[in-house]
């Protein structure tokens, strides 16, 4: 996939949080009489540089689109919204530091995004401990919403615990109970293999093996051999980002996708279409699709015109990085409209519990005992050449699971406090 080069900060005034680059041409803000002339800024952390810049370009796409909408409305509070982006670089500890920096030296209102799990983690504490909210995009960790949960976190992506529910029953309906997992060694492989592990309890089956593998690999050549030596019922790829797209082709290339069922917690669209056709293959979890009703609703719904519109700006549909991003800013914004504040504290309290309907088919809400947002989980089957009205239309949505069937980690229990 081409992608347009972002800088390592920008401040885009009356969009949002994308670079000048990646979008041109919306209306300028025009305040109301007698509207306030200051500005609301929030501040945007993205993994821009390193293995998950992909995915991280569409949180920023999809965030920029939902402020240039609240824009276009008049603002939030009826001041214009600006985002300060910055980049974490893939790691935890500048994280940390971006965001000392948006709120001691940008003076954003509240933060949001993120990719990389152990980045979500470090941000949250960091954002708890300034006192700001904080709105995950897209770190699915179930620590963010369990043991490290913080009263002003709010998680926009799916957890890893029902990411792995979603999909594990069908995975060992549709291939057996002998699985051979590759992961990622940080935090959020470790939560899948704990929720696939939970899964593969309950239907009786065994792991045979998980090979951790460091984030960066790119030669996985030696854990192919190990795989297809140990002929089991499926290989659970859990990997992301470049190292996802690394390990198809190559499996491809050595013949295991032919021998062998692949399948996993989600294909995100940023590394399908960075693949060969040949490579393209298997049954995954999908978070959300730009395509189909039971996914966005009748036609003319808000996701249909989402897609629309994003398609109009990008050039290419959106992914569910893109809802991640769009959905994290637009929660973010409405909250603060909604309270008439920027204290973390009235924002949270504000988010929490609120049902609202966005660009997906039906209600949803972020959870009150975690701050976990409940919306659906569909699986897909990968069709390696997409159709022929648009290539990159490459998932048969197969199957919906709603979130109240997913449930939580036994393992994960929150226990959050509110300043006094």
């Amino acid at each position: 996939m081409t992608q347009p080069s972002i800088s390592r900060r920008a401040v885009v005034r009356g969009l949002g949080g994308a670079a000048a680059v990646l979008a041109g041409g919306f209306p300028a803000f025009i305040p109301r009489r007698g509207e306030a002339a200051d500005s609301i800024r929030i501040g945007e952390i993205e993994e821009l540089t390193g293995p998950f810049s992909a995915l991280a370009q569409n949180h920023v796409r999809g965030s920029a689109l939902a402020v240039e909408l609240w824009n276009r409305r008049g603002g939030v509070m009826g001041r214009k919204v600006e985002v300060v982006v910055e980049d974490n670089q893939n790691n935890p500890g500048v994280s940390v530091e971006k965001a000392r920096k948006l709120v001691q030296l940008d003076h954003v209102s509240a933060l949001f995004g993120t990719v990389n799990s152990a980045a979500t983690l470090s941000t949250g504490a960091a954002a708890n401990n300034l006192g700001v909210a904080f709105v995950d995009s897209g770190g699915h960790t179930d620590d963010a919403v369990g043991k490290d949960c913080h009263w002003n976190t709010f998680m926009t992506c799916h957890n890893t615990w029902m990411m792995t529910h979603a999909t594990g029953y069908s995975i060992a309906k549709l291939f057996g109970k002998r699985w051979y997992m590759i992961t990622d060694d940080y935090a959020f492989g470790h939560a899948i293999v704990k929720g696939y592990g939970d899964i593969n309890g309950k239907v009786g089956g065994t792991v045979i093996n998980n090979d951790l593998t460091p984030i960066g690999t790119s030669d996985y050549s030696a854990y192919i051999t190990k795989i297809m030596a140990a002929k089991p019922d499926c290989v659970i790829v859990t990997l992301g980002g470049l190292g996802f797209v690394d390990f198809m082709k190559q499996a491809q290339s050595f013949g295991l996708l032919d021998k062998i069922p692949t399948a996993g917690w989600a294909a995100e669209l940023e590394n399908i279409w960075a693949l060969p056709p040949a490579a393209r293959v298997g049954y995954w979890g999908a978070e959300w699709y730009f395509d189909g009703n039971s996914v966005l609703g009748d036609p003319g719904s808000p996701g249909h015109q989402f897609v629309e519109e994003y398609r109009k700006k990008y050039g290419e549909p959106p992914t569910a990085r893109s809802c991640f991003g769009y959905v994290a800013a637009d929660r973010l914004l409405w909250a603060i409209n909604q309270s008439k504040s920027t204290d973390a504290v009235k924002i949270a309290r504000t988010l929490e519990g609120a049902k609202f309907h966005s660009i997906w088919e039906g209600s949803s809400y972020y959870r009150r005992a975690d701050h976990s947002l409940m919306w659906p989980v569909w699986l897909a089957k990968l069709r390696a050449n997409g159709t022929a009205a648009d290539p990159k239309d490459v998932f048969d949505i197969i199957d919906r699971q709603e979130p109240e069937r997913l449930g939580s980690s036994p393992a994960s229990v929150c226990h959050m406090v509110y300043p006094s």
